[in-house]
């Protein structure tokens, strides 16, 4: 079995740092992010979102240009303070020492990944990471979580996914994956209309649980 961490707001709770970067991406071509449209984009690839918001304003490369100096801004204010989701650290550890196979599916670029890895206490436990350079197509199609789990050479019936966006829950749902819902970033109205179940933190997670979850979807799958 295995446990697929989507990153920003389960692994990180980088919604601000995300938030801040936006704004200062933005504001060197004279835009603005508001935080309605930040929470309602939240989950896709930045790519996804400038296309979205400012498709008209930007042809492929500026798109590019803008999508790496965002993540630019991200990764340097991670660098400066990881804010490590309360939980992360011990629900890792405990998963791993359960034999559970553990990735990372987000939709952000590999350096990201590269800055939370090296900041998570038990970073070296992730045995394969997915990220949005890898897949043509963003949350909620369930790519990313399908190449995890292949990466992991685990089959996709034996994979819980953890997820605080619900595009990512509606990913997780659509890759055959038991989908777990984190509150935080959206209501759980949202996160209800894909998940399994919705948590409000990590630490109501644990390997039996998700262990008998996979197992009751195996069973009915």
């Amino acid at each position: 079995m295995a446990v697929i961490f989507d990153m920003d707001g389960v692994l990180v709770d980088s919604y601000d740092a995300h938030f801040q970067s936006w704004k200062s991406a933005a504001k060197r071509y004279g835009l603005d992010m508001s935080e309605k449209d930040f929470k309602a984009t939240f989950g896709r690839t930045t790519r996804d979102i400038i296309r979205n918001l400012w498709g008209d304003k930007f042809d492929e490369s500026k798109v590019a240009e803008f999508d790496q100096q965002k993540e630019a801004d991200y990764r340097e204010i991670l660098k400066k303070h990881l804010p490590v989701m309360a939980g992360a650290d011990e629900l890792i550890i405990a998963l791993h020492e359960a034999g559970f196979g553990l990735a990372i599916g987000s939709s952000g670029p590999k350096e990201n990944i590269a800055v939370v890895k090296a900041g998570l206490k038990h970073g070296g436990y992730f045995a394969a990471t997915t990220n949005g350079s890898e897949v043509k197509h963003g949350k909620p199609d369930p790519e990313v979580f399908l190449l995890c789990a292949k990466k992991l050479g685990i089959e996709p019936g034996k994979c819980a996914v953890v997820e605080d966006a619900p595009a990512g829950v509606e990913a997780a749902k659509r890759a055959g994956m038991v989908s777990i819902g984190l509150l935080g970033t959206a209501p759980r109205e949202a996160l209800m209309q894909h998940a399994d179940v919705v948590v409000e933190k990590l630490g109501e997670l644990n390997p039996l649980l998700i262990g008998e979850m996979v197992g009751q979807r195996k069973a009915h799958g």
